[in-house]
């Protein structure tokens, strides 16, 4: 039986079909044609929801970002310290490229891509809304160093995506622990240091 989605199953479909594609073939890889028929719509129906495909790689962007940011958001506790959130949202966002492959090599090849600087309105709303603002005022109360937070993203992430990577190609199975202990270096790299006067006296 050919069961017809609704709507807003037929476009998360297509997504993810472009998602699981981009992981095997790329983006140059991967024309509408084959999206829609591994997402099993109609050639047509992609372009109802996506007039290029331009629009579909940014709205996956979006919606990957979505995802993410929920996984960060697992468990948020805001009446713990500032250090013990960061490093849930450093150990949740690993174990979220971990679980999903397709989704650490779609951003990789995203944020590495001109799509950025050519959409640079697209972003989750989740992610704009939370997780930005909570580094940001890291920055702005000392907590972190008083660096860009423009800059502060590629650094964190950076440490993220290597050990994920690592993960995935089998060299060392990080456990939840090891995990945490490279969150904690991390955390040690953007942290403000506070001097005390055994520091200035050395």
């Amino acid at each position: 039986m050919n069961v017809q989605l609704e709507k807003p199953d037929k476009r998360t479909a297509i997504l993810k079909s472009t998602l699981e594609l981009i992981k095997e073939h790329g983006f140059h890889g991967t024309p509408m044609s084959e999206i829609a028929r591994n997402a099993r719509v109609a050639a047509g129906t992609i372009y109802h929801y996506f007039d290029s495909k331009d629009t579909l790689i940014t709205a996956l962007y979006v919606y990957v970002k979505e995802e993410l940011a929920r996984a960060m958001l697992a468990g948020y506790n805001e009446n713990v310290s500032y250090k013990d959130r960061f490093l849930a949202f450093w150990v949740n966002q690993c174990k979220y490229y971990i679980s999903n492959e397709g989704s650490l090599v779609f951003m990789e090849q995203y944020v590495n891509s001109p799509y950025p600087r050519l959409y640079p309105d697209q972003e989750s709303d989740l992610f704009r809304g939370q997780i930005v603002p909570f580094f940001r005022s890291g920055i702005e109360n000392g907590t972190l160093k008083p660096i860009d937070s423009e800059l502060l993203g590629p650094v964190i992430r950076g440490a993220i995506v290597a050990t994920a990577k690592y993960h995935l190609a089998g060299r060392y199975l990080f456990t939840e622990k090891d995990l945490y202990d490279i969150a904690c270096i991390s955390w040690d790299g953007i942290k403000k240091h506070q001097h005390t006067n055994q520091d200035h006296d050395q």
